[in-house]
């Protein structure tokens, strides 16, 4: 069994990265500006307004219970507001209020200067094979999800096919159940005239 090091841990380095660049963010932001979670959403809401919490969770990587919870922070704020898709009732998307855009516009300057400090670190001539990295780790992490998703909806729509199924027995056994009395009448209509029909015969 290898033995564990910190140093070529891919969860701790990955922490430590994660924890330095947020410091960055921070120190540049400042207290009274938006989390880097909430300058995600709001950052992906301006480039497309409208968007529904599903393409949200989606294009963000924020997980749905966490994004509801900070999107319903967000318009307490009055940096987002809420409404009804136009092509589905059910669905809510968000759109940036003024509020919003201002905050988001005074933030972007000093959280572009955050990121590019966290990659100042490394040298001019590894920066973008780092990106590339990272970038394709995001893209795999993607790809686990949709492949999380997809057993569950065809699972249900196998639930759903079954259901159909059983749903369609249960009518035919009831239909066949009021045909058996109308059956069995027209047996008893059938059978004195067999015998009329049987006694006829004999007396010929």
């Amino acid at each position: 069994m290898a033995k564990f090091s910190l140093q070529k841990s891919p969860g701790h380095l990955l922490r430590r990265a994660q924890q330095y660049s947020y410091d960055l963010y921070a120190k540049e932001v400042g207290k009274t500006g938006p989390t880097p979670r909430q300058f995600a959403v709001l950052h992906t809401v301006s480039e497309d307004e409208g968007l529904s919490q599903t393409d949200l969770v989606r294009k963000t990587g924020i997980d749905r219970s966490t994004l509801a919870d900070m999107i319903s922070r967000l318009i307490k704020k009055g940096y987002l507001a809420r409404q009804r898709t136009k092509t589905d009732a059910r669905a809510n998307s968000v759109k940036l209020t003024g509020a919003g855009k201002r905050v988001l516009s005074s933030a972007s300057a000093k959280v572009t200067k955050a990121e590019t400090a966290a990659l100042n670190v490394l040298p001019k001539s590894q920066q973008s094979g780092f990106m590339r990295a990272l970038t394709t780790y995001a893209e795999a992490l993607d790809k686990i999800e949709a492949e999380m998703m997809a057993p569950k909806k065809r699972a249900t729509k196998k639930k759903a096919t079954k259901k159909k199924k059983a749903a369609k027995k249960k009518t035919a056994r009831k239909a066949a159940k009021r045909k058996a009395p109308a059956r069995k009448k027209a047996a008893k209509k059938k059978a004195p005239a067999k015998r009329k029909a049987a006694k006829r015969k004999k007396k010929k």
